[in-house]
This record gives structure tokens, C-alpha cells and sequence, in this order.
């Protein structure tokens, strides 16, 4: 695994500037699913949790971790960051893509991550849990994830031993990761149900079976350019293939819940709809100042016009990739220089109106 520099600075340009599994794919159509995600908590037997142990227990846990799974495809050719050394803007930008977690970004010396080349793969070390797997996939794709997520968890079994009980599974630091220790949740784009002002009763019918449903960055964020996580609560005393097969169910009747709404909307309020998605192609291609939330609602618009045949389907992985660098630190880091909120309002704009060059007017024919 390539090690980076002490300033990070060439790990974190090659991370940024490379294409992603979330940021570049487009070999995944699904209308109202951007990504898929499955998480798996573990930890290491005979080892106090993170927040017990003392910093020589976590720098040791730390590097033997490295050590093991930097071997490991597909980590192999991925990048180890040791979360020390970061600086803050870097550790938001990991923040932004997903890549880490808000309590890594605060976590105390012996953390690292390591990340895949193509940025699906994660595991971050000394969290909350001496391990945290991560793989996503773009679209409505539990399969693929579970797959890549199960041969990596075995892998790592084989070289370090889980802290297990032949009682109640994998032992975590959260009694609600107890069992599998798995967390499976969808990224999901809610447009018209949020327009439609049905998601407070979406949120309630899920929650009822058990599922949450969070913002962009998860619990506490608000769900910017109508963007929901959804995942299941539990994980004790379901398989694996349990959760999963019933995180699916839900997810699949909230798109079919989504779809009703978009054609709902377009009997009913289809001139307003269609207003909103060219004020929004306008601002976006035509603005000088624009602000993270605001630029998030409006390539929601764009997707969703997207997704009704006013845009061609090839720009769908663009907008999703400016729905990631329209985050305050990507702003940030793009412009090469510290700049407070108002240049970054300025510098957002500038990059949309480039960006939104390459992407023709609403055919507006096209919605019958």
C-alpha cells in the first residue's frame, strides 16, 4: 500500500483528483438510489474499545491493523492515513466523500483509514470500534456491496482475532451493534415525496419497521438537495441476509412510493415542476454567488430533470459528482488557497457555471 508523504499532500490530491466509485460511475441508472453501503463493526479480542483504551493500547491496535490489512486486496494499492497527521480540511474533505466518519474526524492519536484506489472500500480504525468496514457501491446494489464486504471481513479473520460470543455474535462498543455488527443503508434522492411534503410520513412508516431514516452526513444533518440515508436499526438476532433482505423491501417500496410522487406531480403541478428544474438549470449555469445548500437543492432539480428526460442521462454522474465537490471543503481545497464563506460562495459559482457549460438547455418537449 502506497504510504502518503508527511503532508499528505500528494496522497490527498491523487485521492481527490482520482475517479470514485461515487463520483464518477455511471454504470448504475437507478432514478432514485445514488449508493448503496454496508458497514461492519468489529473489534479485536483480548483489546479494551477505542474509548478505554490508553494511547499505547491504540497506537499498538492501530499499527498492527495497518500492518495486516494494507496487504489485503483490494487494499493493496489504496492509501493508509493516519488521522494525526491530517490536517482539518483534509480530514473534511474524507468527511464529504463519505470516506470517514464525524467521530474519526475528532478521534485522538492512534486513528487511521485506509481507503481503495477507487475510494468503495474504507476501513476505519479506532473509531468507536477498533474496526469499521465500509464498502459502497453506486446504485441499488446490496449484492455487490455484501459480496466485497464479506471476502474482505473474512480476510481480515484470518489474520486477527474478532472479539466473538458463541451467544451473541460480534461484540461491539454500542449495544446496538451487537450481533453482526451490521449497518446497511441506501443513499437515497426524495424529490418529489419532499416537495410533496410526504417524507414526515415516509420517516414514520419506516421508522415503525424498524429502519432510520438521516440526513446527508447521517444522524443530525439535515437532508440537503433531498438526499436521505436509510438503514436498519438492529442487528442482533437477524443473519446478515436478513438485513439486508429486509432494508431491500423498505427501500423498494419508498422508490416506488418516490416514483408515484414524481408522476403525481407532473398530472398536477407539471408547468410549476418544470418551472423549478430551468430556474434552477438558470441559476446554476448563470450565477456569481452560491451557497452549499442552495447549489445542493438545485443540482436535486437538475438530477431529478434528469431523470425525466429533460437532460440527456449521460450528465446523471456529473451532478452526482458536483453534489460531493459543492461541499465547503472541496470549495476549499479546489481553490488552492484559504478563503473565507463569501469567496467560497463565489468560487462555487464560478465552478457550477464551468461545469454546466458542458450540459445542454431542458428539453422540455420531452414531458408529455
Amino acid at each position: 500500500m502506497r504510504k502518503a508523504d508527511p503532508n499528505h499532500t500528494t496522497a490527498i490530491r491523487s485521492l481527490f483528483n482520482s475517479k470514485a466509485e461515487l463520483t464518477h460511475s455511471a454504470t448504475e441508472k437507478c432514478p432514485v438510489v445514488l449508493s448503496t453501503r454496508i458497514r461492519l463493526a468489529r473489534n479485536l479480542d483480548s483489546y479494551p474499545f477505542p474509548g478505554w483504551a490508553k494511547e499505547e493500547v491504540r497506537q499498538e491496535i492501530a499499527e498492527m491493523c495497518l500492518d495486516v490489512i494494507s496487504k489485503l486486496t483490494p487494499m493493496k494499492t489504496g492509501l493508509a492515513l493516519k488521522i494525526e497527521e491530517l490536517t482539518n480540511l483534509e480530514k473534511q474533505i474524507l468527511y464529504e466523500r463519505h470516506l470517514i466518519s464525524r467521530d474519526l474526524m475528532s478521534s485522538k492519536s492512534g486513528s487511521a483509514v485506509l481507503i481503495s484506489k477507487d475510494q468503495a472500500c474504507v476501513i476505519m480504525i479506532n473509531e468507536e470500534d477498533h474496526l469499521r468496514l465500509q464498502v459502497l457501491r453506486s446504485g441499488f446494489n446490496f449484492r455487490r456491496a455484501w459480496n466485497a464486504i464479506n471476502t474482505l471481513d473474512t480476510a481480515i479473520e484470518e489474520k486477527l482475532n474478532y472479539a466473538f460470543s458463541q451467544k451473541l455474535g460480534y461484540l461491539t462498543a454500542c449495544p446496538t451493534n451487537v450481533g453482526t455488527g451490521l449497518r446497511a443503508s441506501a443513499m437515497m434522492h426524495l424529490p418529489a415525496l419532499t416537495l410533496a411534503n410526504q417524507m414526515e410520513k415516509v420517516v414514520r412508516a419506516v421508522n415503525q419497521l424498524g429502519i432510520a431514516v438521516r440526513g446527508l452526513f447521517g444522524e443530525g444533518s439535515d437532508a440537503s438537495g433531498s438526499i436521505f440515508q436509510i438503514s436498519n436499526q438492529t442487528t442482533l438476532g437477524e443473519s446478515e441476509q436478513e438485513i439486508i433482505k429486509r432494508l431491500s423491501n423498505v427501500l423498494t417500496t419508498v422508490i416506488e412510493q418516490e416514483t408515484n410522487a414524481r408522476e403525481k406531480l407532473l398530472e398536477t403541478d407539471k408547468t410549476k415542476i418544470l418551472d423549478r428544474i430551468g430556474r434552477a438549470f438558470g441559476a446554476l449555469k448563470h450565477s456569481h454567488v452560491m451557497a452549499s445548500s442552495e447549489a445542493m437543492n438545485l443540482l436535486s432539480l437538475i438530477r431529478l430533470g434528469i431523470e425525466l428526460g429533460l437532460f440527456p442521462e449521460e450528465h446523471r454522474s456529473l451532478i452526482d459528482r458536483l453534489l460531493i465537490e459543492s461541499q465547503p471543503g472541496h470549495i476549499q481545497y479546489a481553490s488552492k488557497k484559504t478563503i473565507d464563506a463569501p469567496e467560497r460562495d463565489d468560487f462555487r459559482a464560478a465552478h457550477l457555471r464551468v461545469e454546466f457549460a458542458k450540459i445542454p438547455d431542458p428539453d422540455f418537449s420531452r414531458v408529455k
